[in-house]
């Protein structure tokens, strides 16, 4: 059975299965905060009209982003098929409903590590200073370096 998407997608399901792991969750992360601004822009653009009901520009300012609204869900919902068919196991941070639901991106909690042939994989956070790998000082010469 051939997936095919209601929204025009700047790839294919066949495509997106061809990503590997890293890059297609840091995408729905990317997606999903960037719906979450949409929304929120929704939010200001609806009051705004419900003040200006004949304003023409926030009419097709509200409509065009539900379209981007609708396209970025979508694209999420293939990226999540594409995390199953590799053995990801999901969580609600992939979920659309619950990341819409989130008051402040403060409040989403940290997904767990995905994992690749039952060992957890795990990027290193960034502390500002990039001199020095993370966790390492003056003078360590031992050690393994990722």
């Amino acid at each position: 059975m051939e997936y095919r998407p209601r929204y025009a997608q700047p790839f294919t399901l066949e495509e997106a299965r061809q990503l590997e792991v890293p890059i297609i969750t840091e995408e729905i992360s990317r997606l999903q905060n960037s719906l979450a601004h949409l929304e929120r822009t929704q939010e200001v653009l609806r009051e705004a009209l419900s003040d200006s009901p004949d304003d023409a520009d926030l009419s097709q300012a509200l409509g065009e982003n539900e379209n981007v609204i609708g396209s970025q869900r979508e694209r999420i919902s293939m990226l999540r098929m594409v995390l199953v068919e590799k053995g990801v196991p999901m969580s609600a941070h992939y979920d659309l409903e619950a990341s819409s639901q989130q008051s402040s991106p403060a409040a989403t909690p940290m997904p767990p590590a995905p994992q690749v042939n039952g060992v957890r994989q795990t990027l290193p956070a960034l502390n500002g200073d990039l001199s020095e790998p993370r966790g390492t000082t003056q003078g360590d010469e031992d050690g393994v370096y990722l």
